[in-house]
């Protein structure tokens, strides 16, 4: 019932616990939403229905989807633009290690 929200916030909960940075967290933020993103395009373009049944029931298609599953209102809106603040700083470390990264 509420598994996606417990396991995100356990998940990030370590995060903070073990590494103790921001820019960690928000690491750790993008990894999870680019991880739900993957898994979303996998169930919608797998040809195998039962597997696709079981992701669809388990596993969000996004952290957006998570929040409009349990928040309405005021509080959806917050935490949306609180999401893509964290976002934005998950892109600005992205960059940032992609700059001093001298070669690949």
């Amino acid at each position: 019932m509420y598994i996606d929200v417990i396991l995100l916030v356990v998940l990030l909960l370590l995060v903070v616990m073990f590494f103790k940075r921001f820019s960690s967290f928000v690491l750790a933020l993008g990894i999870i939403e680019t991880f739900l993103r993957i898994v979303s395009f996998i169930k919608n373009n797998i040809p195998v229905t039962d597997i696709a049944v079981i992701l669809n029931k388990y596993i969000p298609d996004n952290i957006f989807a998570i929040i409009d599953s349990y928040t309405r209102g005021l509080f959806n809106t917050c935490l949306k633009w609180a999401f893509v603040i964290l976002m934005c700083c998950f892109l600005f470390y992205i960059t940032k290690i992609f700059i001093k990264k001298k070669k690949i």
